[in-house]
């Protein structure tokens, strides 16, 4: 059985809108985090993830955590919907190029700007990176083209949480809207607001 260790408004909602994407059974583990934007909330003792964060993930009791490996463990647990390209797909090499993307580039550099500590280096990670994701969004609607991945989902929940830590271009909210308008993200919501 899949747990989904969650805290409300937080980085673990994209996977409750994953798991709904994937239409997997799973429970949810509410528990509370330190939130340091409003220095608020505590560690939960009952949160299995060594930093008592979110998103974390028990597979009948196996822990995953982060995002990019909670995304391709998810899809390759549930391979039916397509959400994450399986070994022999030729979309399977950019997906988790995207992934890993995610983690390394995007994460750290959106959390430099946002952290107001961005040196020269960081500046031009920050302006690649914004070259590439336009570049790609530019010539088709989602990461890997034509096909929706938990790749999207991860990107565009950093989009829904503070849309201005990307630049001001109409390719990022049309991707957001695009997005949005998934009826998985409204189940997600109502089940993450509950």
């Amino acid at each position: 059985m899949l747990t989904l260790v969650h805290a409300p408004r937080s980085r673990s909602t994209r996977f409750l809108w994953l798991l709904e994407e994937l239409g997997a059974d799973y429970d949810v583990m509410t528990v509370d985090i330190r939130r340091s934007v409003s220095n608020s909330g505590a560690r939960d003792p009952r949160n299995p993830h060594p930093h008592g964060q979110v998103p974390a993930l028990l597979d009948d009791g196996v822990l995953i955590t982060e995002s990019a490996a909670i995304a391709l463990y998810l899809t390759d647990k549930f391979p039916a919907n397509g959400l994450g390209p399986q070994v022999g797909d030729p979309l399977r090499g950019p997906y988790l190029g995207w992934l890993a993307y995610y983690a390394g580039v995007l994460e750290p550099a959106v959390t430099n700007l946002w952290k107001q500590r961005q040196d020269d280096e960081d500046k031009a990670t920050y302006q690649a990176l914004d070259d590439r994701l336009r570049s790609t969004l530019d010539s088709a609607p989602w990461l890997l083209g034509e096909t929706f991945s938990a790749a999207d989902i991860l990107f565009v929940s950093l989009l829904q949480f503070a849309r201005q830590m990307l630049p001001p271009h109409a390719v990022y909210d049309d991707w957001l809207a695009r997005a949005n308008a998934r009826p998985a993200l409204a189940r997600a919501l109502t089940k993450d607001a509950a």
